[in-house]
């Protein structure tokens, strides 16, 4: 049974409305883009470090969790990729993108009580300097921001983080933070189960890597194409902007 209600967010001057739905179980597919180091004075990707990094959520119900996976396969056929090989956001053509935000926008679109996409993005030259001593607190916490209000519409939540994202002092303190701010703080009864799994072995979590990418690449390259073919449809949050 669906209990529907409406949510407004307001980021970077834009208003967005959502329409929500709780129900029994929802699937969250969750990557990243950009990296936690601090080198900012050498230029990213020639020894520096991203000064931007993105969170990226495919929020999917059960009814329609293969509807992104398909999207995906499309992809691999459309553009004559090799299947032994994952493609990654970074090695994609700008057609290629563009074609995917197309694509992923329509989707959403039509299915908007069912798939739901979410991000949040850091300005890391902002980020004060006692909090860069444990990225890894910064990185729960910006999960915890995007996501703790999607998960706690949900009374089941199968949260699947590539593990790559999850770093290794902070994987088990990730799902007891997540857990503990859904029954303490959200007042939820939202049950968590945290299974990481690779993009390489699934395409749900490919499709949160190209949404990252979209993201992180508007704000870190400017690259917006992809992102103004998307943007309305992405619930986005940003910090230390």
């Amino acid at each position: 049974m669906y209990r529907k209600r409406f949510v407004k967010t307001s980021d970077l001057g834009v208003t967005l409305f959502f329409a929500y739905n709780s129900t029994n179980q929802m699937f969250i597919y969750l990557d990243e883009s950009g990296d936690l180091g601090w080198k900012f004075n050498a230029p990213y990707r020639n020894g520096g470090s991203s000064r931007h990094i993105t969170i990226a959520s495919l929020a999917v119900t059960p009814s329609v969790k293969h509807l992104p996976k398909r999207l995906i396969k499309k992809l691999y056929t459309k553009f004559h990729w090799p299947t032994n090989h994952e493609k990654k956001w970074a090695e994609m053509t700008i057609e290629e993108r563009i074609f995917f935000a197309k694509k992923a926008q329509e989707l959403q679109a039509k299915y908007p009580d069912d798939i739901r996409y979410l991000s949040i993005t850091v300005k890391k030259n902002n980020v004060q300097p006692h909090i860069r001593t444990d990225a890894n607190k910064l990185y729960n916490y910006m999960i915890g921001l995007s996501l703790l209000n999607e998960m706690s519409k949900h009374k089941c939540v199968t949260f699947v983080p590539d593990p790559r994202s999850i770093k290794v002092e902070s994987g088990n303190s990730l799902h007891d933070y997540l857990q503990t701010q859904l029954w303490f703080e959200m007042r939820a009864i939202t049950k968590l189960t945290t299974t990481p799994l690779d993009s390489a072995s699934s395409l749900n979590v490919q499709f949160s890597d190209m949404l990252s990418g979209i993201v992180q690449g508007h704000f870190e390259d400017g690259n917006s194409k992809p992102w103004a073919k998307l943007r309305n449809n992405i619930s986005y949050k940003t910090l230390f902007f």
